[in-house]
């Protein structure tokens, strides 16, 4: 108050100043007449009271700013109490569907120093976006809100012998007519999702999710190594009522849920074809959550699937059905765990069952199946074994066998040959230790393992990967550094043995170093 009356005091005090000489003149001049000076008193007057009219829209302009103001802060204050948990939920599902749950989850347990470093990044963020919120909204055809997040990731690696996928290798081919090894590096294993908070409907929360990588193959041109087709890798679309979730989507199989910790293979999941059920595939799902005890709980989960084969489409444009559709059936799945709710040490053992019908025509049936068991279990507050087992037969379609999926004891077209499902038996298992909330180190390893048996006494089989391939075994150690909460750094080692049933196995070695950015 005290700024405008000296404003207005001294825009008077001017004013009158600038119009003295005038007003002294015209008292002592004889040839100006008295009305003048009163004209001239008049006029002043007016201008007093428009520089009056003048002070008082600015108060009132500055009385509607602070109101805007206060307003605004306490929308930021919501807005960080939005955001934390929000944030939080997010940074723990991302890549779990991705099979790199540990690298994005942050429900590590964080000292003081952490906390206040990533409350002073929340909160410089905030502060930095508050004048450019609107220009910063990502928009959508709804009025729902709608998250854009994704991992921008370069992978610089290496390879000693040959492999069947130089960046993402699974299997170790033989060396003849083939490279000894080779160099190179990728930003294709970066992804995008989008996530969609829904509308309130049967007192359900919904949502979705869509995550895309660069993983989709390369196209037939010059250097088209370096410009990876975009694909779908897992999309959700989700029901949550306080105990029950209704899910459908293309995801990870429910009944084999985790993946090891791996930031150099995200275009398919650490250990795939080496004891890793993986694939992901087009389900509906319900899930039943109920409390076991004060810290812990039951969930069940119970579903069905698109049941895949593995075999590759018969046309680039058309889809015709598979041996797993042709059966006119769905494949059937369901799984039961028990969970703590220890934030600090988390621990979840699962066991599962799928089966699916699958038609070989004509007139060739068989019965597909697997049964899995999971664990996560922590080990002291540093360490955690993480691990899975399966059992199964013809399920190549799911990641298991290496790819394979039957077995034929003649050419695949004759009518006369007869089919059956190869059987295999699989796993892995993962040590990790946090050593710091920034700082971990994995160790990992698993086995896929055909039976040798059934392998001899068929004359045709068909893999994915590689037709002489009989056993695959695979072994990594990496860290994963994490200096602030969106940067990421990360080196791993990886060593591949490939066996067939005709000659000694083949090994190949993998280097990776890996820089990714959160956003």
């Amino acid at each position: 108050m005290a700024t405008w009356k000296q404003f207005a005091t001294c825009t008077l005090g001017a004013i009158l100043i600038a119009a003295a000489p005038s007003i002294v003149h015209a008292q002592t001049s004889p040839d100006v007449p008295t009305a003048s000076a009163t004209d001239l008193m008049r006029e002043l007057k007016s201008q007093v009271a428009e520089l009056q009219a003048a002070i008082k829209e600015l108060r009132e302009e500055s009385t509607r700013y602070r109101a805007e103001t206060r307003e605004l802060r306490s929308e930021l204050r919501s807005a960080l109490a939005q955001v934390r948990p929000v944030r939080e939920t997010a940074q723990t599902s991302q890549l779990q569907r991705t099979g790199s749950d540990a690298v994005f989850a942050a429900n590590q347990p964080l000292d003081a120093e952490d906390r206040l470093a990533r409350m002073e990044e929340r909160y410089d963020l905030l502060s930095g976006k508050i004048d450019e919120q609107y220009q910063t909204k990502v928009e959508s055809g709804s009025k729902y809100r709608v998250r854009l997040s994704g991992l921008a990731l370069f992978n610089l690696f290496s390879n000693r012998g040959a492999v069947d996928n130089l960046d993402v290798p699974a299997i170790a081919l033989s060396n003849t007519g083939r490279a000894e090894g080779s160099f190179g590096g990728t930003m294709r294993q970066s992804q995008i999702g989008l996530e969609v908070f829904g509308p309130t409907w049967a007192g359900a929360r919904v949502r979705g999710n869509l995550q895309l990588d660069f993983g989709g193959g390369f196209p037939d041109t010059q250097n088209g190594v370096t410009m990876g087709l975009m694909r779908l890798r897992t999309a959700t679309v989700q029901m949550d009522w306080p105990r029950t979730s209704v899910i459908g989507g293309q995801d990870a199989p429910f009944f084999s849920p985790r993946s090891p910790t791996s930031l150099a293979s995200l275009a398919e999941p650490a250990l795939a074809y080496a004891g890793n059920l993986w694939t992901w595939v087009p389900q509906l799902r319900i899930e039943h959550r109920m409390n076991a005890g004060e810290n812990s709980r039951i969930t069940v989960q119970a579903g069905i699937l698109d049941p895949l084969t593995g075999e590759r489409p018969a046309y680039q444009f058309e889809r015709v059905p598979q041996a797993g559709e042709a059966s006119r059936q769905p494949g059937y799945a369901a799984r039961l765990a028990w969970s703590s709710r220890d934030q600090d040490r988390p621990a979840s053992i699962g066991v599962g069952g799928y089966y699916n019908r699958q038609n070989w025509a004509p007139g060739r049936t068989v019965d597909g199946w697997a049964a899995t068991a999971d664990w996560s279990v922590p080990l002291g507050r540093m360490f955690s074994v993480t691990g899975e087992f399966y059992r199964g037969r013809a399920i190549g379609g799911l990641g298991g066998a290496l790819g394979g999926t039957v077995l034929y004891t003649g050419p695949a077209l004759n009518p006369y040959s007869r089919v059956r499902g190869l059987d295999a038996v699989g796993g892995w298992a993962q040590l990790k230790l946090r050593a710091t909330p920034k700082l971990e180190f994995n160790l990992a390893g698993g086995q896929d393992n055909p039976y040798s048996t059934q392998l001899r006494g068929a004359l045709f089989r068909g893999y994915i990967l590689d037709y002489d391939a009989a056993r695959n075994r695979s072994i990594f150690t990496n860290f994963i550094y994490r200096p602030r909460s969106d940067l990421l750094f990360s080196a791993e080692y990886r060593r591949i043995e490939s066996f067939s049933l005709t000659y000694d196995g083949r090994s190949a070695d993998h280097i990776n170093l890996m820089m990714g950015v959160l956003f």
